[in-house]
């Protein structure tokens, strides 16, 4: 009886898996399919194969980089509803249009666990990969290319993760479409190194908690960063350059991490902060942005050091009423326009540094003051506070203002072979 069950299980093991050539005839995955067994391996011939998939045991589908899955505008491509499906080499085009449906290149469904999709060239469909409840998936290394055929907010995400936990979103290559990873009531996943252009916002996340979005580089989309209504998340070491409103906005959203990010010639806000809370923000880069920080709604018990301000139009827009502190055990943050002096050598600057004052809200809250901005009453105003800070307003103060900015480690980005 020993022997006997040994036996069974070394049959039962994927080492007794088979490798299946399907030949590029219609229905031919579909047929070889339903001979394969758990564990097998079809690898498909070069071509278009004009089906669309649905995979629900432990199976791998590779095209060998040289086959193309097309749905003809019916549906998802390829639907996941098995465990330990691995989903690569192909190009996957032609799902249907159906946002009720979540019609993708490739859509995991719930009862999904575990699935691999990699090196996959996924293009013009309305959404890419749907994540849809699909625990510990991994989604890494593809091309995905979303539909330009519609307004942005008609489209649909290059990849969409819904509820589920343990999903890692990694070294994608998204572009177009409306968002490039958007993530909604999910917790415990991971993005990183992925690429983002072309779109309306690079990650965007809702209700999701307990993640990381690390080493992406955002390029000339509408937003970079978006966290919202988020907690105990980690945005670490990401690049944005050029995005048109913000590189990095935390809505509502406590308790996280914003590290050793570079954000560049963003055209509106570097980073906004809106009614967030218990946040750190440490190491970062904010340059040539039209505002450094815009930081408003009551935002409090944020911990801001060790970043650098460099040539932003306005470093710091706060109204309030009463004094923020930027630093943190004697560590506060580097200010490109800061005429600051360093006596003793220690690093620190021996001045406190202001980044407002009453003309800066006058004009936040009448724009039409900008009028008299080279008149001499406001010069004689900026003088007086400048000499008498008891005059200031309250709002933002570095009590330890750095002498250099950081330079946090820029992510590199290698085109795929």
């Amino acid at each position: 009886m020993r022997w006997s069950l040994l036996i069974s299980l070394l049959f039962a093991s994927p080492l007794w898996a088979a490798d299946w050539d399907v030949p590029n005839e219609a229905g031919a995955i579909a047929r070889t399919l339903a001979q394969a067994a758990d564990g097998d391996t079809l690898r498909l011939s070069s071509g278009t194969y004009f089906e669309t998939l649905v995979l629900d045991r432990p199976i791998t589908i590779d095209g060998m980089g040289k086959a193309t899955i097309d749905g003809q505008g019916e549906g998802s491509v390829i639907t996941v509803t098995g465990a330990d499906v691995t989903i690569r080499g192909l190009t996957v085009i032609g799902s249907g249009s159906d946002h009720q449906e979540i019609d993708s290149g490739i859509q995991l469904k719930k009862t999904a666990r575990a699935v691999i999709v990699e090196n996959n060239s996924i293009l013009g469909n309305l959404y890419g990969v749907d994540i849809h409840g699909a625990k510990d998936s991994i989604v890494r290394n593809n091309r995905i290319e979303g539909r330009q055929d519609r307004h942005m907010n008609s489209r649909g995400n290059g990849v969409y993760v819904w509820n589920a936990p343990g999903a890692v979103v990694e070294a994608n290559d998204i572009r177009y479409g409306r968002d490039g990873i958007f993530v909604n009531t999910s917790k415990k996943n991971r993005f990183s190194g992925n690429r983002f252009r072309d779109l309306r916002f690079a990650v965007h996340y809702m209700h999701a908690h307990d993640s990381i979005v690390s080493d992406n580089i955002s390029l000339g989309n509408h937003l970079g960063y978006a966290i919202m209504y988020s907690n105990s998340v980690e945005i670490v070491g990401n690049l944005s350059v050029g995005d048109r409103d913000h590189g990095i906005m935390m809505n509502y959203t406590n308790k996280s991490i914003v590290k050793d990010n570079t954000v560049l010639e963003t055209g509106d806000k570097c980073t906004f902060i809106y009614n967030a809370h218990k946040n750190s923000f440490s190491g970062n880069r904010f340059e040539g942005c039209g505002i450094g920080i815009h930081f408003t709604a009551g935002s409090e018990r944020n911990d801001i050091f060790e970043n650098g301000f460099i040539n932003n139009r306005t470093q710091v827009k706060y109204v309030g009423s009463k004094w923020v502190e930027w630093s943190l055990e004697g560590r506060g943050n580097y200010w490109s326009d800061g005429s600051a002096f360093d006596l003793d050598g220690n690093g620190i600057a021996d001045a406190a540094y202001r980044p407002n004052d009453v003309m800066d809200h006058v004009l936040w809250s009448q724009p039409a003051a900008k009028s008299l901005l080279g008149s001499p009453a406001v010069q004689l105003i900026r003088w007086s506070q400048s000499a008498f800070p008891a005059l200031l307003p309250g709002g933002v103060i570095d009590k330890s203002p750095l002498m250099a900015p950081p330079t946090p480690e820029i992510p590199s980005w290698k085109e795929r072979s």
